[in-house]
């Protein structure tokens, strides 16, 4: 049977890129991470979460290896200071692992369902199944410690229902009341609660530990947008006397000695704001209300203006890899002198 599928398409190549940068990543934060834990429960989670990273990585360098392609610079020891002081708590850690792996599963999953190369399927399919393992880890450990966020809990329905008036949907006309929350709706709100309050400390570690001036005036524009975005959602679940799921005893300690060089934590925030970004337009797709979808809308602009701004930066100090582009056929018809 003639093999019609063994060239790569654009799909394997723009995942395989992105994937091996986003890995390359994780693999600094989280060998920096296992240097400062102490809990040796956390330890074992993290150490999970760094093999997966490392293996990911080095899988998907012998992929470049064997098909020739560049293997694009990434992120490598000249990237993370392993003598820097503690600077996250451990607890903040665990949450940062289990945040890490939901992203990591939906990154996979709309991975390995853009391309069709057999071996590739294999690979994301692996590190999907890797991704759930180190998800369900945390997740239980979290639960084991009380330190889980928990959606808010909701009355059962005694029975189905159907929407019988369109009234349902309304939301901004001030005429008509806005109807309570929908489940649905309260559970996208949740989960952007807890991606922003993970991005926002984040981001008050990556200020103080910033060379680049420009990077720290960034990163505390992008914790305070984030605190912006928090309120925003806390704000509509108080309405409905909906308590807003907390965060657990996190902290950030005063160092201000960097473990990460200034281009990791650019690239790790554009990582997020882009997940955050995602996350807005399905949350925004699964609302009925208007007013929540145009809510959404509304803060993902502002996440791709503040995203627009990081870039900036990155390419102007060199730090942003180009992802791998079409043929410039104009160019290529030119003329040769």
């Amino acid at each position: 049977m003639t093999n019609h599928t063994t060239e790569w398409s654009c799909a394997e190549t723009s995942t395989l890129w992105t994937l091996y940068l986003n890995n390359s990543m994780s693999a600094c934060v989280l060998r920096y991470f296992l240097e400062t834990v102490q809990d040796n429960e956390i330890r074992a989670v993290i150490a999970k979460a760094y093999d997966a990273a490392s293996t990911n990585e080095n899988e998907l360098k012998t992929v470049f290896w064997k098909e020739k392609y560049p293997l694009p610079i990434a992120f490598s020891e000249n990237d993370i200071n392993l003598q820097a002081p503690r600077l996250f708590s451990d607890t903040f850690k665990l949450s940062y692992v289990l945040q890490m792996g939901k992203i990591g599963m939906i990154t996979y999953g709309a991975s390995l369902g853009a391309v069709s190369r057999k071996d590739i399927r294999t690979l994301y399919t692996t590190f999907l199944q890797r991704t759930v393992e180190l998800f369900d880890a945390a997740t239980d450990l979290l639960l084991e410690r009380g330190l889980y966020m928990k959606k808010p809990y909701t009355v059962i329905p005694d029975r189905a229902q159907f929407v019988d008036d369109k009234r349902y949907f309304s939301g901004i006309n001030p005429l008509i009341n806005k109807r309570t929350l929908n489940m649905i709706e309260v559970t996208h709100l949740s989960m952007n609660i807890e991606t922003n309050q993970i991005g926002m400390l984040l981001c008050t570690a990556f200020s103080q530990t910033a060379i680049k001036d420009e990077v720290r005036e960034f990163m505390l524009k992008a914790k305070q947008m984030a605190h912006s975005h928090i309120k925003t959602f806390v704000d509509i679940l108080l309405k409905d006397d909906i308590q807003a799921p907390m965060s657990a005893d996190y902290s950030i300690t005063a160092s201000n000695i960097p473990p990460f060089s200034d281009k990791l934590m650019m690239f790790h925030n554009s990582m997020m704001v882009a997940a955050g970004i995602g996350n807005y337009a399905t949350a925004a797709s699964a609302s009925h209300r208007t007013d929540l979808a145009i809510k959404y809308e509304k803060l993902s602009s502002e996440s791709a203006l503040l995203a627009k701004s990081g870039a900036d930066i990155m390419v102007h100090n060199r730090w942003m890899e180009k992802p791998p582009s079409t043929a410039d056929r104009e160019e290529l018809s030119q003329k040769r002198e």
